[in-house]
């Protein structure tokens, strides 16, 4: 499964583009992001990206659910969001 990465500096409509993009390829991908910040600009590219594929026929869900991850060193909580159609 794709992992893409949003950071509280990721441009949503950017991040949708390229989630719209790996959803009709791939089927699923999954969202990570660390922080609030992160975890806001991951929600706005998923609504974002739900109007992408609609047209399509493409009724996206997501799940989220946290992961540990290790940035510099250092055991992070992530938040994943598991994206896919209904």
């Amino acid at each position: 499964m794709e992992v893409l990465k949003v950071s509280a500096t990721s441009k949503p409509k950017s991040v949708a583009g390229a989630l719209a993009a790996v959803l009709r390829e791939k089927g699923i991908v999954e969202i990570q992001a660390v922080g609030a910040g992160a975890v806001n600009q991951a929600v706005k590219s998923i609504a974002i990206a739900r109007g992408f594929v609609a047209p399509n026929g493409i009724d996206l869900v997501c799940v989220p659910a946290f992961s540990e991850i290790e940035i510099d060193g250092e055991e992070r909580t992530a938040i994943r969001f598991i994206v896919g159609p209904r």
